[in-house]
């Protein structure tokens, strides 16, 4: 409530002059009367104030056929929600974001500023009113079904995959050719789950001609790897809850050779109940020249044992480049006992900095961390990451503090993944940047 000075109220008091009340009545009157006025002033109207900030911070995700469990895109959906909304602005749980400002800036950042949350805890308080129908802006166009507008290509699951409504379900990876007779570049691309309530995680892999990655798989048919099915492959994007639509600047691109095929890696999720699931990827081609081109990489690290009960497990993990190269986003993956999550660069000269840091990791959200400006790494300079665990009876989410926890695949055993991109010229391969070994040196000749 916006404070009255004095002034503003002896005014409204000289107004009731004339009238024979005692002196105390007129400034009961007249303080009743710049309450009530100011008040309805002060209150915000769904129309007017509210919906903008919708608008700009939440409707991309709460909308119909996208991740978020309601919509917000009219008042008749939001009104019910306003009480939700206001606790999830205020404890900045909504929109989610993770960073620490103290570190960075993000192109991307959801940070939803002092302002807009003070307006809608204003609205919530006062009522949550409609307002006016003629202050309500212009509905935003979404696309729908896709957001990196109408793809050049889909590729999908042939037939839907039976999810059972119990059980541990093995990640299943599922071949699909792309019969490409020429190399393609992808400037944008995008997974759909098909059934959010039981798809955790789709990754769309790109595996190149000749590949002996996953032999044994049959087109559509769903595979589990067998061991010594290793081969090379490459990231090509990927869908998990906060997970954005894979979209590149001009000039740059993800290539995709003539003969390559897609792997959808999905990670199904019982949840009580069967059901099915056709997940699909939407490809949409460079229409300019490529100059750049895009890889995502990560500085791994799958060789750890978190004790039982352990509060604060400590992992570390590196990417050294042998060759000048630009990194782009930075995405921290661990499963439900991360923790926090930290990228620094470390150059040449010894001087370092971080890049990213997630004091409050959490599984729920996959989100991607797009530097302001772009990040430079000369030869010879790494990316070092650093991650901590909580293996405690004190972390809520965790499956089972009595159990030793080691890389794994499902949700209960844990990753280290710290994924960047990192851009470089369009003829060039990836080992480029890679660090170059040096040559053993020869052994001393015997005397």
């Amino acid at each position: 409530m916006p404070c009255v000075s004095a002034t503003a109220k002896n005014s409204a008091i000289l107004t009731l002059r004339g009238t024979h009340l005692p002196q105390r009545a007129y400034r009961i009157i007249a303080t009743a009367a710049l309450a009530a006025g100011l008040g309805t002033a002060a209150t915000p109207t769904f129309n007017k104030d509210v919906a903008p900030i919708l608008q700009k911070n939440c409707q991309s995700c709460h909308r119909p056929g996208e991740a978020a469990p309601f919509s917000l895109l009219t008042y008749k959906d939001t009104r019910p929600w306003a009480s939700s909304i206001k606790e999830a602005v205020q404890t900045r749980k909504m929109p989610p974001w993770f960073a620490d400002p103290h570190f960075g800036k993000f192109a991307n950042d959801r940070t939803m500023g002092t302002k807009d949350i003070d307006t809608i805890v204003a609205w919530a308080n006062g009522g949550a009113p409609e307002g006016n129908p003629k202050d309500l802006p212009k509905p935003v166009e979404f696309l729908e079904g896709w957001n990196i507008g109408k793809p050049d290509l889909t590729v999908a699951m042939s037939k839907p995959y039976e999810v059972p409504a119990t059980g541990t379900i093995d990640y299943q990876y599922i071949l699909v050719p792309l019969n490409l007779t020429e190399d393609k570049w992808v400037q944008s691309a995008e997974v759909r789950p098909g059934n959010r309530a039981l798809v955790h995680h789709v990754i769309a892999y790109l595996r190149p001609k000749g590949s002996g990655w996953l032999k044994g798989a049959q087109p559509g048919i769903p595979y589990v790897p067998q061991k010594g099915e290793n081969g090379p492959n490459e990231f090509l994007v990927g869908y998990a809850p906060g997970s954005p639509a894979s979209v590149l600047p001009e000039g740059r691109a993800i290539r995709v050779q003539a003969g390559a095929d897609v792997i959808l890696q999905v990670h199904y999720t019982a949840n009580g109940k069967p059901g099915t699931d056709t997940s699909s990827v939407g490809l949409v081609f460079a229409k300019t020249p490529v100059k750049e081109r895009v890889y995502t990489v990560s500085a791994t690290n799958n060789r750890f044992a978190i004790p039982a009960g352990d509060g604060n497990y400590e992992v570390k993990s590196s990417f050294e480049f042998g060759a000048e190269t630009k990194i782009g986003f930075l995405a921290p993956h661990m499963h439900l006992r991360g923790k926090d999550f930290l990228f620094k660069a470390v150059y040449p000269t010894g001087e370092s900095e971080v890049l990213l840091s997630v004091p409050k990791y959490d599984f729920a959200w996959q989100l991607n961390y797009n530097p302001a400006k772009e990040i430079v790494m000369p030869a010879d300079s790494r990316i070092e990451c650093v991650a901590h665990f909580d293996n405690s009876p004190n972390n809520p989410n965790n499956p089972d503090p009595t159990k030793v926890v080691k890389w794994g695949d499902q949700s209960w055993e844990e990753m280290m993944m710290g994924f960047f991109t990192v851009t470089i010229p369009a003829d060039k391969d990836l080992r480029s940047i890679l660090p170059q070994r040096k040559p053993a040196a020869a052994p001393a000749a015997l005397e």
